[in-house]
């Protein structure tokens, strides 16, 4: 395909690649090990158009395509910490797009344009203690209530949950029926009854925050009802690919980074007289792992521009054929990824196992991919299904 960015994309991603890179990635390590960033990153970002880019501008957005966010999930790599690049992204990319999709005009200025503005900090809220990839499952329930709803029940593994100022909710409304009786809330994290349980502690990602949420008698307003009720499945399932999209863009800049980084140092290593990039059997294996990541962008281009030009050009929903690239992408990127990252760090061999250098942290974070935003096996429940399987 030609080249989806045009003279607007390359300043864009240039400013993103600036801030990671003076911004972020020299406090990366400070973070890590402080498991949280300051508030005031969000703001900054908002600043920047780094949540607004790819939003209509009667939305509080700039008024470019999906290839802004794009050029963004693959810049803000370059933070060397995939805690605040998720953090970032979960806020412009996987919170916020079903706001932009289906807000009425009040839901749009009191809770997207502040949130693309970096001014309010938002979380998505769907995984819940016995309900992961099988989102029917969830047990949160809404019962309404004269002009009010009150809400129940509990969510996990939310990021940004334990700084939110809001979350966008899906909730049971209807226990009668399976998956289709969800509902998506806009919910304050002011809003009495509404509980921080936990925060909670990860494999990999620690600068970002990731909390267990309760909910308790929670009341909240009908007017903070996101689109019909009742139909938050099909909601769900539209913004998700966005969400597993972003995540492969994203990835595939982390491993060019790796491998960039693990041939550097490469150079500098010597074992046996000499470097052991020098090595043929490293060289070929960098050949290898350059190839499939290259074949895993090619993928993730294919299904970026499919989603443009479903969202973007047509401006209507996501067709099942896109759906199942989508899937297609997650499933090959999160798998090939699994083995670059390893490969990089055995290069580094026990220099690689000390969380002194980058690899030992993106070996940990990485791990992420293949159960974040639906798991891989869950991927190919969805491909198989929709290859009539």
């Amino acid at each position: 395909m030609p080249s989806p960015y045009r003279e607007e994309h390359d300043q864009f991603r240039n400013t993103v690649r600036q801030f990671a890179q003076k911004e972020l990635a020299p406090f990366a390590d400070e973070w890590e090990k402080a498991e949280n960033f300051p508030n005031e990153v969000f703001r900054r970002a908002g600043e920047l158009g780094l949540f607004a880019a790819h939003y209509p501008e009667e939305k509080g957005g700039l008024g470019g395509d999906y290839w802004f966010s794009i050029a963004k999930s693959e810049e803000l790599t370059n933070s060397l910490s995939a805690g605040v690049s998720m953090a970032l992204l979960v806020q412009g990319d996987m919170a916020t797009p079903v706001i932009s999709d289906l807000g009425t005009k009040e839901q749009i200025d009191e809770f997207l344009k502040p949130a693309l503005r970096g001014e309010k900090i938002v979380a998505l809220g769907v995984s819940e203690p016995n309900a992961g990839s099988d989102v029917a499952g969830i047990q949160t329930t809404a019962r309404r209530d004269g002009d009010d709803y009150i809400i129940n029940g509990a969510k996990t593994y939310i990021t940004n949950g334990t700084r939110c100022d809001f979350v966008t909710l899906l909730v049971k409304t209807n226990l009668d029926t399976g998956s289709h009786g969800c509902s998506f809330f806009l919910v304050p994290s002011n809003t009495k009854g509404f509980r921080v349980a936990k925060k909670l502690q990860k494999m990999g990602n620690h600068a970002s925050d990731t909390a267990e949420l309760a909910f308790e008698d929670m009341r909240v307003p009908k007017r903070y009802l996101l689109g019909e009720e009742n139909m938050g499945f099909m909601y769900l399932m539209q913004n998700f690919q966005t969400e597993r999209l972003i995540a492969c863009s994203s990835a595939i800049g982390g491993y060019r980074l790796a491998i960039k980084e693990a041939i550097a140092y490469g150079g500098d290593r010597k074992a046996f007289g000499k470097p052991i990039i020098k090595r043929e059997y490293w060289q070929h294996k960098f050949v290898d792992l350059l190839t499939k990541v290259e074949a895993g962008h090619a993928l993730t281009y294919r299904a970026a521009e499919a989603y443009n030009d479903e969202r973007y050009v047509k401006k209507g929903p996501i067709s099942l054929d896109t759906v199942k690239l989508i899937s297609m992408c997650k499933i090959f990127v999160g798998e090939m990824g699994t083995e670059v990252i390893d490969q990089c760090l055995q290069f580094h061999g026990g220099a690689g196992y000390m969380d002194e250098y980058h690899i030992s942290r993106a070996y940990r974070d990485n791990r992420l991919l293949r159960i974040g935003g639906g798991t891989t096996e869950t991927m190919r429940y969805y491909v198989a299904k929709l290859l009539g399987l």
